[in-house]
């Protein structure tokens, strides 16, 4: 795609609005738990400062369903992005109307502004054309750098970047694009993918369309016990989807015939029930008791997962190994984590659990890129095409 990166463009005098994710965590008290997503912006926010623009943030919080909610105002944003940039950032609690091109206006080259919360208006989510028009009126240049909502198609990524006089993605949505480039179309070989997670209907796209692209394919997971039950096994109690057996057996049987291995788990942590303290005892993956269900994969399975990574150039984790949430059941997908860790390999790792697995691991540092979009790393894993970046190409 002809998708222009924000460092092609002259900012000089300019009002760049940026379409970020600060979608971030709040406590009770609504201080910011975890201010992730605000830092990973900043390359972008201090290129717009460093060349004389004056910077217009846009972002959600939560789904207020288009009406105020106070509890997701992003006034704490406001004032966390005031102390890591070490600048005051003017908060604008009404995007839209004369008020809002009037404090645009007023705005001088090293300024920065946040807009209140975009999905407290209806029109966001319907993306408004008329809507994104008012947005675009705000500034002169409009980047996005919110790869999270990427697979969203709403005004403040998708209507607005009509009436934009110019369109570029930042830094952090460059990053998102070149890695996932360099992973699935580009890649160092072998490539290996681990696919892990509950449920193999929310990757069963995905997993189709990569089996294409990988040398071996990892499958971990409650989603596991769906292959395994399509190759004739017993698997007890654990989460099953009927409706999917043959779609497993379908993906195995192309994967054979394509010449791309597909390793299953050879043993699993069962249990007696989805509790930490519950009985558990590992068993051959073709024997689970009847009366347990597979919560982890088995150190047999971990051994040999790892001895595919440690081959790889390439690898794409998206979802863990097990529920690794209970300590019980933590060592498979903590396992592979360090495995991918002290592989010397490429190593992309997207999706909500897999971020959460390798911040808790404490590797973090040691992985080549890690995603900032759940629903947008599967969708383009799934092969689709994203409105917030299809929307760029102009």
């Amino acid at each position: 795609m002809a998708i222009k990166y924000i460092d092609q463009l002259d900012l000089k005098g300019k009002k760049v609005l940026i379409r970020v994710d600060y979608n971030v965590p709040y406590d009770k008290e609504m201080n910011i738990t975890d201010d992730t997503r605000i830092t990973a912006t900043l390359p972008t926010i201090r290129h717009c400062l460093d060349a004389g623009a004056v910077v217009i943030l846009i972002s959600h919080l939560g789904r207020p369903k288009g009406k105020v909610v106070d509890k997701m105002s992003l006034k704490p944003v406001a004032v966390r992005l005031s102390e890591v940039t070490g600048k005051t950032v003017k908060f604008i609690d009404s995007p839209i109307g004369d008020g809002a091109k009037e404090a645009a206006a007023s705005l001088q080259p090293g300024d920065i502004a946040l807009l209140e919360n975009i999905r407290f208006y209806p029109e966001e989510e319907k993306n408004d054309e008329a809507f994104g028009k008012k947005l675009s009126e705000l500034g002169d240049v409009y980047i996005n750098d919110a790869f999270a909502t990427a697979h969203r198609g709403h005004a403040s990524n998708e209507a607005i970047t009509r009436y934009a006089k110019e369109n570029a993605a930042g830094f952090l949505l460059k990053n998102e694009i070149e890695y996932f480039k360099k992973a699935l179309f580009e890649p160092e070989r072998p490539l290996i993918a681990v696919i892990g997670g509950a449920k193999v209907s929310t990757k069963i796209d995905a997993l189709q369309n990569i089996l294409y692209r990988v040398d071996a394919l990892l499958i971990g997971g409650g989603m596991a016990f769906t292959f395994l039950k399509a190759k004739g096994y017993s698997v007890g109690n654990s989460l099953l989807e009927e409706d999917l057996i043959d779609s497993a057996k379908e993906i195995l049987g192309n994967a054979k015939d394509k010449g791309v291995q597909i390793i299953l788990p050879v043993d699993i942590v069962a249990s007696t029930a989805f509790d930490n303290d519950a009985e558990t005892r590992i068993v051959p993956a073709d024997q689970i008791p009847d009366n347990m269900m597979g919560l982890d994969i088995g150190p047999e399975t971990i051994q040999q997962f790892n001895s595919v990574i440690s081959t790889a150039k390439t690898v794409v984790w998206n979802g863990p190994m097990g529920a690794f949430e209970m300590p019980a059941f933590s060592k498979g997908t903590f396992d592979i984590a360090q495995g991918i860790a002290d592989s010397p390999c490429l190593s992309i790792i997207g999706g909500g659990d897999s971020v959460t697995a390798i911040n808790q691991s404490g590797l973090a540092d040691r992985i080549t890129y890690i995603s900032t979009g759940g629903g947008a790393f599967l969708e383009l894993l799934e092969g689709k095409k994203l409105p917030g970046i299809v929307s760029l190409d102009k």
